[in-house]
């Protein structure tokens, strides 16, 4: 079945929500315009994905609902990889679980991982790739997420679940992209991965792409991330060719740019300076389903 066949078609009903699933005001009408998990489909059918990879979205989507789950779609070392986020700012009331989750794609995916449920995370992810999807791997990590008390702006703290422990992984810290683009870039600058005297901070902060809503900026435990949430279709667009996308990405978007004119998307990349010079190590773009 190619991805075409299962292309799905946006209505008045549908919610506009970000990478963190917070709504944001549509640019224009949805009827009749691309979701954006035609993205995720796309990238599936380039990547030559087992039909069990649409199976394990399918199981998702049927166990916690629709709209309710993200996705974001990585390019590490010239290949494609991808991760599904979950979110339930309900924390300890949750609905959307960790266990529940796994639970579902268990008929496709072995995971011996066993959650905390009483931890106060209000996200997780789950990485998926060609291999996992294929059945040739288990999944044995689960990222979950807290929050940071305490920070002055909204931010989170992620932990990497495994059968062997937990372990830190990363801090995330949001700002407004219009108001506090300064305190962006001054946490961009107080790093151990980045040399502001060395390279300018719009290596970084990309002016093309911050014209957006919020930065989110990562302090990882080998390099830093960052992210720009709510940009528009030409935006998109100009981050795929920044950072090297397949052709055939890049040509689907922007054939399809009057059907996906309606959203706004949310990109980011990882990076660290390497002999002077800016090493991305993985970027990523993102959408709901």
């Amino acid at each position: 079945m190619k991805a075409k066949e299962r292309f799905e078609y946006a209505t008045s009903g549908d919610p506009a929500l970000n990478y963190c699933l917070w709504q944001y005001a549509p640019a224009r009408p949805a009827e009749d315009g691309f979701r954006s998990i035609n993205l995720l489909l796309h990238s599936f059918e380039l990547a030559g994905m087992d039909e069990r990879a649409y199976g394990i979205v399918d199981a998702i989507r049927d166990a916690i609902g629709p709209f309710r789950t993200v996705f974001g779609i990585k390019l590490v070392a010239g290949r494609l990889a991808w991760e599904f986020y979950f979110y339930d700012y309900a924390r300890r009331q949750r609905q959307v679980s960790i266990s529940r989750v796994l639970e579902a794609i268990r008929p496709f995916v072995r995971c011996d991982v066993r959650p905390n449920e009483s931890a106060p995370y209000f996200m997780f992810s789950l990485d998926l790739d060609a291999e996992l999807a294929a059945g040739r791997r288990d999944l044995d990590v689960v990222h979950m997420y807290v929050g940071n008390p305490g920070s002055t702006v909204s931010s989170g703290i992620a932990y990497a679940v495994r059968v062997g422990g937990v372990t830190l992984e990363n801090f995330y810290f949001f700002f407004d992209a219009e108001r506090q683009l300064d305190e962006a870039a001054g946490k961009i600058c107080s790093s151990a991965h980045f040399d502001d005297l060395r390279m300018p901070v719009d290596a970084i902060l990309v002016p093309q792409l911050r014209r957006c809503k919020t930065i989110c900026v990562a302090n990882k435990q080998t390099h830093d991330c960052v992210y720009f949430s709510g940009v528009d279709v030409s935006q998109l667009i100009d981050f795929l060719e920044r950072l090297a996308y397949p052709e055939s990405i890049v040509s689907f978007v922007r054939r399809h740019a009057s059907r996906l004119d309606h959203l706004l998307f949310d990109v980011g990349f990882d990076y660290r300076m390497e002999g002077g010079q800016l090493a991305v190590l993985k970027s990523g773009y993102y959408g709901v389903f």
